[in-house]
């Protein structure tokens, strides 16, 4: 059985829980739960191609789909700036002091949304 609409449906999930967590200031988690969306979507495209993709980094996933399939640049932009949120976003050792909320700010949440969204339409355009 192909799951692939479980795995995208979880990722617009969510993507609709960033969007919570922008509009309750955590915007450290708004940026790690957009790159785990997008991370969910992309899943699903690679799954319903027959492709099971392993690993976190977008920018990664996207280049092991782009095997065969063209992967516009800026949907390979929009993942690495996602990229970026996947560990810091949540371990305070991600920098030199202090905690990751420290470090986040709205509109680095709202880059962060706008980004997942991106790869979402994108994602959405393979699926449908």
């Amino acid at each position: 059985m192909n799951r692939w609409k479980d795995w995208y449906d979880q990722g617009v999930r969510d993507l609709a829980r960033a969007q919570v967590d922008v509009d309750h200031a955590f915007y450290e988690w708004a940026c790690f739960t957009s790159q785990q969306a997008a991370e969910k979507m992309i899943k699903a495209v690679g799954l319903k191609r027959g492709v099971t993709l392993w690993g976190h980094s977008l920018s990664e996933l996207l280049s092991l789909l782009a095997a065969s399939l063209e992967i516009p640049a800026d949907i390979v932009e929009q993942a690495q700036t996602l990229d970026l949120y996947y560990i810091p976003a949540r371990y305070p050792n991600g920098f030199p002091s202090g905690k990751p909320a420290d470090y986040f700010s709205e509109s680095k949440a709202r880059g962060a949304l706008d980004a997942a969204r991106c790869i979402q339409r994108f994602c959405e355009s393979l699926l449908s």
